[in-house]
């Protein structure tokens, strides 16, 4: 992760408050703090999946030394820093699985099948997990083409991940059945609102909440294209019960949320967290921002309104972005002519949709800058290109890879 430069203006203010929530969401130290409190065997196989796999793997390695027998960890293309004893590292495609998901799913199947009774797994999920935790029931490429869809129609992350763990073999419960009768021990970084264990990474050892009728209902609502082979394994039962799991949350949005609000109110800002389950579209997200700074436009205190979660992108366009810089970009229009006033957005991942942006920043002066360069705030949003805007207004905030994953963080700042 790189840090961003905290200089003295507004700007600075929100590079402050990003990298000290960040910096504190990072999953070193609440990974040994959990398993410090576990009651673990002398030897343990450990699978970790997400974003975060490769630090929480690191994490468990440092602690735990030799006690970890072996594993496989799996997370996205450049978040893997190095090799680890005694475990397989493997990089994969996200949000999209691609066929090094599948090949190192195989590997972790490979490892879990065998185990006995006696046997331990320590299974360290993050966000990412249901794309790169991944062996489908169906073709690779239909199942590809199903998630493409999802992402592109608006659907949340719980209506994809109800279509997504009935077309997979270790999705929803399925991975501590294969694990079975071996205990499984998850410490879990949530990227979930609400920290919904079943969604989270598409809930690979917990019984799945989610019933057949709600995904066939998901299907129809959003006229997915499907096979009659998909369609009939939405019709088939995920695991409603297991008795070989216990699970541990150890970190999520909420955290990051108060993390960044300590880091306002120590900047001389009055903070107020609105909400640490942010779903609605990131255009929708980001004019409701900047029509609160236009509320308070006459102020004569410094203002911080934080808010955690996870927005939409419904994808119309053919443009380069994701949704914290759709989220930003979206709120350029009505903070337009508010003097220190602004609002950022960043996925506590570092990559935000498919560039190399954690996400993007906005003020008063952006859509000055933007008419200046011919660029339309507007034709911008309607291609879904909010990359190319926000870098024509030195908008776009690049961390690179975090090594955590709990959401988005997104905030209005007002600086008296």
């Amino acid at each position: 992760m790189r840090f961003l430069p905290e200089t003295g203006d507004l700007r600075g203010d929100a590079h402050r408050i990003i990298n000290r929530a960040l910096r504190e969401a990072l999953p070193e130290q609440a990974v040994k703090r959990a398993l410090l409190g576990l009651s673990l065997p002398e030897r343990v196989t450990l699978v970790a999946v997400g974003k975060a796999a490769w630090t929480m793997a690191k994490a468990a390695t440092e602690l735990l030394g030799e006690r970890v027998a072996r594993g496989v960890v799996i997370t996205k293309y450049g978040h893997a820093r190095g090799p680890l004893p005694r475990l397989a590292i493997f990089e994969a495609g996200h949000p999209v699985p691609d066929e090094n998901a599948f090949r190192a799913t195989r590997a972790a199947i490979d490892l879990a099948r065998p185990l006995g009774a006696v046997d331990t797994v320590l299974f360290l999920v993050s966000g990412g997990g249901s794309a790169l935790f991944e062996q489908p029931l169906c073709p690779p490429e239909e199942l590809q083409d199903i998630t493409r869809q999802l992402l592109a129609c608006g659907a949340d992350i719980a209506e994809i991940n109800a279509i997504r763990k009935r077309l997979s073999a270790v999705k929803g419960g399925r991975f501590a059945e294969i694990c079975a009768p071996a205990r499984v021990i998850s410490v879990i970084l949530s990227d979930v609102l609400g920290d919904r264990l079943d969604a989270i990474a598409s809930g690979p050892a917990v019984p799945d909440a989610c019933t057949a009728d709600m995904a066939r209902r998901i299907a129809e609502k959003y006229g997915l294209r499907l096979t009659d082979g998909a369609r009939g394994l939405l019709e088939r039962e995920t695991p409603k019960a297991l008795y070989n799991v216990e699970s541990h949350v150890i970190g999520s949005v909420r955290r990051l949320c108060a993390s960044a609000e300590q880091a306002a109110a120590e900047l001389g800002y009055r903070a107020q967290i609105l909400t640490a389950q942010l779903c609605c579209t990131a255009r929708d997200a980001g004019s409701f921002l900047a029509s609160i700074a236009r509320h308070h436009a006459d102020t004569r205190q410094s203002l911080a309104f934080i808010c955690g979660g996870e927005t939409v992108v419904r994808v119309t366009g053919r443009g380069l972005g994701g949704r914290n810089q759709e989220l930003a970009l979206a709120a350029a229009r009505g903070l337009s002519g508010l003097k220190d006033a602004c609002v950022f957005s960043v996925g506590s991942d570092g990559t935000d949709g498919p560039t190399d942006a954690a996400g993007g920043y906005v003020d008063g002066e952006t859509l000055s800058c933007l008419r200046d360069r011919g660029v339309s705030v507007d034709a911008a949003l309607a291609d879904n290109d909010a990359w190319h805007a926000l870098s024509a207004s030195d908008g776009l905030i690049v961390t690179g890879p975090t090594g955590t994953n709990v959401n988005d963080l997104s905030v209005l700042l007002i600086r008296r």
